[in-house]
């Protein structure tokens, strides 16, 4: 999976403002606090209310809110904390901290606060969202505060965050805020009349382990052997070396010296595609790579329609046919399909050439063979095997090393995680997974520890929920074997730590879109666990789970929980679909199956005995259409444990 690598310039403007702010603190020794406190920010309702921060070492400090004061002196190192009493909900308030210097943050509620973390879908904002002219244009909520964690990484727990501010929700503010968080926010506060403070910590693209603590990962087998001390040294050197490449990026020499016109193929090697280009000798590296291939159109084809099919590129590509330029695209999981114009053809060899910018993570012409062919005259020209590469510039070719968040564990936890966990918050909110499907046992096991990791550092069991992945890509006409399905289960798995709940969306995924643009239904069924697991509401909170089964004669029966005021299936002809069957063979097959009562019967007519059923089990079951009378969609599920 991709990751969405930070860019020189930020990385170096983060540095240089914590360098500048390290040189003013050391001049004028003033108080100061986390970013996490400004204007307008939340404080979590009914506990003890933390204040912390810097100031010269011994210097008397004293906090008032809401006609409560703390007193106490900053250590030998400067950092200071005092404790107020628990409050219930409430405000507007002023906090006022006052030392030699004297901080005033106004419009200051008691609520609560929620984190929401994870990658791109968490990430994903208002502006980009179904209806987002709507959204944004109804957005006061004067109740609702919202708060985004700049993106930064460190090999090191911060004490602070990189930068940030807390705003009112506005039509003004909420456009580039997370859609998902703002939705659970919203339902959250209309229901419960209490202000809600929502804290987005995510970046896209990036894996679980990223997001754990480096106590926890560095016990782990695979990163047992990694130095940061020497990772720490060898980043000094990193921003010459990354502005180099970047000229050699921008500068790059393929385009300019037209390696699509040429037919000169010295310094071309061969490689066998499709293939990501890190299983070949270009090894673990990020950059742009050309790829040539040569076919043969018959003459007979020649004028007649025609389409590339290229699979997936990663991350972009420029495609030309004999010379001229036939498509392009970003996106590292788009399937391309180039139309051919009647005069780009021609009679006998043709050469096909692409050119490959890979950004971070996996790079090159890797989909399926199956998708790799050019389709003309209703013939389909096969352009897998051999083919030839010529490297224009990799990051590897200048001392580089893939320096992402997803490169080593624990950068995104040091870096915009631990410096908030002094505050006390309500729970947490999670949408994250896709950047692990090929790794679901892994996920399994470290999915509960993120959970717990968290838990232990904040010194609560608080409330955690998350979204089960969405459908996505095109729908298998057989029953298969899926990465993204096992990924699923193994979130569903999780449901077994305590106080956690799950919102399934196997319904509302786009095919060609790894973003689904309803984010207002999945921050509604993330708002449904919470009310009914965080604040014991009398709600269904979530669709038909999968419990148990019993083999009738040639059918299967099966039962569920959390069926809510019975099954439905929404199809108008009653017809349930997504379900497939076996028997001992481990054969599945599309079956049959029908809602009796709050039992759903599934059979074959062709398996005598079956013994296995699976719901929903695929990259993208786009037709499943089991739910219960409150709409809510049943979770996928396989009965048996085949591998």
């Amino acid at each position: 999976m991709k990751t969405t690598r930070t860019t020189f310039s930020l990385r170096t403007r983060i540095f240089v403002a914590f360098v500048l702010s390290c040189i003013v603190f050391s001049l004028h020794a003033e108080i100061t606090l986390p970013k996490i406190f400004s204007d307008n920010m939340v404080l979590q309702r009914n506990e003890p209310i933390r204040v912390w921060g810097w100031a010269k070492a011994s210097e008397s400090v004293t906090v008032t809110f809401n006609g409560a004061t703390a007193k106490t002196k900053a250590d030998k190192n400067g950092s200071w904390t005092v404790s107020l009493k628990a409050m219930p909900h409430g405000g507007p308030y002023e906090l006022v901290v006052k030392g030699k210097n004297t901080i005033t943050l106004r419009n200051i509620l008691i609520g609560d606060v929620w984190v929401g973390s994870g990658q791109s879908n968490m990430e994903w904002t208002i502006k980009d969202t179904n209806h987002a002219r709507e959204e944004i244009a109804n957005a006061n909520h004067p109740q609702i505060r919202l708060f985004t964690v700049p993106k930064a990484m460190s090999f090191d727990a911060q004490k602070d965050l990189a930068g940030g501010q807390w705003q009112e929700c506005t039509p003004n503010t909420l456009g580039d805020f997370s859609a998902v968080a703002y939705f659970f926010g919203r339902k959250l506060n209309a229901d419960l009349n209490i202000p809600i403070g929502l804290v987005n910590s995510s970046w896209g693209g990036t894996n679980i382990q990223t997001w754990m603590s480096w106590d926890i990962m560095s016990g782990k087998d695979e990163y047992k052997k990694l130095d940061m001390a020497a990772l720490r040294e060898a980043a000094k050197g990193v921003p010459e070396k990354q502005r180099k490449f970047a000229d050699a990026v921008a500068n790059e020499k393929g385009k300019l010296e037209k390696w699509y016109e040429s037919a000169n193929t010295d310094g071309w090697k061969k490689i066998t595609l499709p293939k990501l280009w890190e299983q070949t000798e270009i090894g673990d590296a990020d950059g742009i790579v050309w790829f040539r291939k040569e076919f043969t159109v018959s003459a007979e084809d020649i004028g007649k329609a025609a389409v590339l099919h290229l699979g997936p590129i990663d991350d972009a590509d420029e495609t030309y046919l004999n010379g001229k330029q036939v498509g392009g695209m970003n996106g590292w999981n788009i399937d391309r399909h180039y139309t051919i114009a009647g005069n780009v053809l021609q009679p006998g060899k043709n050469v096909l050439t692409v050119k490959v910018y890979d950004g971070a993570g996996g790079g090159g012409i890797y989909g399926a063979s199956e998708k790799l062919n050019l389709e003309v005259n209703n013939k389909h020209i096969d352009l897998t095997g051999e083919w030839q590469y010529k490297i224009s510039v990799l990051n590897t070719q200048y001392g580089l090393q893939a320096t992402g968040p997803n490169a080593y564990p624990s950068q995104l936890y040091n870096a915009m995680i631990a410096p908030i966990i002094p505050m006390p918050i309500k729970g947490v909110i999670w949408y994250q997974g896709e950047a692990n499907t090929w790794e679901a046992a892994r996920y399994q096991k470290l999915f509960p520890e993120l959970i717990n990791n968290w838990r232990t550092k904040w010194n609560k069991q608080f409330p955690f929920f998350w979204v089960q992945l969405a459908n996505f890509m095109a729908p298998d006409s057989l029953p298969v074997s899926s990465d993204w399905a096992a990924l699923r289960e193994a979130q569903s798995m999780t449901l077994s730590v305590p106080a956690t709940g799950q919102a399934v969306i196997i319904d509302i995924g786009e095919a060609n879109d790894i973003h689904p643009r309803n984010k207002q239904d999945v921050g509604l069924r993330l708002a449904l666990s919470a009310l009914k697991v965080a604040y014991n509401q009398n709600v269904v909170s979530s669709g038909p789970v999968y419990k148990s089964m019993q083999k009738v004669d040639n059918k299967l029966v099966l039962t569920f929980e959390n069926t809510g005021s019975g099954l439905q299936v929404k199809d108008k002809y009653g017809y349930l679909k997504a379900f497939a069957i076996a028997g001992e063979d481990q054969k599945f097959a599309w079956a049959k199956a029908y809602v009796e009562g709050n039992n759903v019967i599934v059979y074959h007519p062709d398996i005598k005995n079956p013994v296995a059923v699976r719901y929903a089990w695929g990259n993208n079951p786009d037709d499943a259409n089991l739910y219960n009378k409150e709409g809510l969609p049943a979770s996928p599920f396989r009965t048996d444990n085949w591998k």
